[in-house]
């Protein structure tokens, strides 16, 4: 291999849009900055990726290997947004399934080593733990992306005891971490010892710790403090690298490249928000790719957006199934859009109109969010999204919660007094102003000379640095 190749990174992430989204956007973020990537993927998310480095063919590659057939899964089921249900059973199958694509990830690794093209270092979803001991027998460093900020991931870390029963008011106490809100049992996942989930769970958590670094999608300025703690919990003092928020780096290449600086997406639901009169006057609701809400559900959110009286956008997503009643659509026509189809989140949040985001708190709509300036009406809904949710309302103060119990249907009228309170209040406008400090942070962060900018330096300059050794 001549002198002058690139370094080249693989990465390889778990099948589920949450979780391959900012990897997609590291692997521009790298090739930016010269390298080379190689992002392994099975043949049903293959299109997806393509589509979204279609722009970096010439340092981008995408290589492809066949999801395993299983008696547990459905024939041709290779994304989580595909799976008959959101039971933790199917998932836990989901997950043990990826590891039989072992093989096939060992002989393209084998492959680049033979042909001059070792990889410095793998990126691989903290799912796929049983890519650590491939790495381990090429040498490579395993370097684990999680999907969730630094924050939630100490938390649930630091529990060490996931499966103790509590009641969900209980306030848990963990060993010298100071939390910026109280921690009670309804914020921790559900967790049943003899379950399968939990038993592939505690098969990830010992292959992560003993992973060479951990690759986190935040920034220094939003959770710089907890770093230390976090790289305490893994072995080998490996190092958690903060890089994000990572989709910015694509968006500050776009403004390079275009004179007037805005965003180049386009679809009936921007042309609708670029009708819309003033700014910050549009609400925006999705509860994201997984989440599964009930009819009545989705009732009491449409009769809330209505008495609430704001303009929304509302993408209804993978309840496809929910149809409204007629005489709510003639009411709400003109100042509300359902939208039944995938959108380009980033582009409304980044529009102008948009003034608040109704969110399940994943964390990649949580930085979203944040990065363009808009502040969240927090609704959790499973998984760390309580963690995330506290954090963005009461530590960050960039938000609300919706509601602070957790029950299974949240009321209209409830649903109405957060939306009002958001988009009216005082309240509303303090978390407005907070988000839009923290937007700045964010991009000043992946900015040249920014906090996250020299992460990711530092980063690629160190595992060039072992391979040389």
């Amino acid at each position: 291999m001549a002198a002058s190749s690139p370094p080249h990174v693989v990465i390889f992430p778990f099948m589920a849009q949450g979780h391959t989204l900012p990897l997609l956007d590291i692997s521009k973020a790298l090739s930016f900055r010269g390298l080379k990537v190689t992002i392994i993927t099975t043949p049903l998310n293959a299109p997806f990726i393509h589509s979204k480095v279609s722009d970096h063919i010439s340092s981008i590659s995408v290589s492809v290997i066949p999801f395993p057939i299983v008696p547990d899964l459905p024939q041709g089921c290779e994304n989580t947004a595909n799976l008959p249900s959101v039971s933790l059973d199917i998932l836990a199958s989901f997950i043990t399934a990826t590891k039989n694509m072992k093989q096939h990830f060992e002989a393209l690794l084998k492959e680049m080593v033979e042909t001059g093209s070792r990889p410095i270092c793998v990126i691989s979803d903290f799912f796929l733990y049983w890519t650590l001991d491939t790495c381990r027998s090429f040498n490579i460093p395993r370097v684990v992306s999680h999907g969730m900020g630094v924050l939630p991931m100490l938390i649930l870390k630091h529990n060490s005891d996931p499966c103790k029963t509590s009641s969900e008011f209980d306030v848990i106490e963990l060993p010298s971490l100071t939390l910026p809100f109280t921690l009670n049992g309804s914020d921790l996942p559900v967790c049943d010892p003899d379950d399968p989930f939990t038993r592939v769970i505690l098969e990830v958590e010992e292959a992560d710790k003993n992973s060479w670094g951990v690759i986190v999608n935040s920034f220094q300025e939003l959770e710089g403090e907890y770093v230390t703690a976090l790289e305490g919990l893994y072995y080998k003092e490996a190092r958690a690298w903060c890089v994000g928020s990572v989709l910015l780096y694509d968006y500050i290449q776009e403004q390079s490249r275009a004179s007037d600086g805005k965003s180049q997406s386009c679809g009936p639901y921007i042309e609708w928000l670029d009708k819309q009169e003033g700014t910050s006057v549009v609400i925006y609701v999705s509860f994201g790719t997984q989440a599964r809400l009930s009819n009545e559900q989705m009732d009491e959110i449409a009769y809330g957006l209505e008495m609430a009286g704001q303009r929304f956008i509302w993408v209804v997503g993978s309840s496809g199934m929910w149809v409204p009643d007629e005489g709510w659509m003639r009411r709400v026509e003109g100042r509300g859009l359902v939208v039944r189809d995938w959108v380009d989140q980033r582009s409304i949040l980044a529009h102008p109109k948009v003034g608040g985001f109704v969110s399940h708190c994943g964390w990649n709509s949580v930085l979203e969010s944040l990065s363009m300036g808009v502040p969240l009406l927090a609704w959790p809904i499973e998984a760390e999204q309580p963690l995330n949710a506290k954090f963005v309302a009461m530590g960050l103060k960039a938000g609300l919660m919706v509601s602070e119990e957790r029950v299974k249907t949240i009321d209209r009228h409830v649903i109405c007094d957060g939306v009002k309170e958001l988009m009216e209040s005082e309240k509303g406008k303090s978390a407005r102003e907070r988000a839009r400090e923290l937007g700045t942070m964010a991009w000043n962060a992946v900015k040249k000379g920014g906090s996250s900018d020299e992460k990711l330096d530092e980063l690629i300059n160190r595992l060039i640095d072992i391979k040389r050794d």
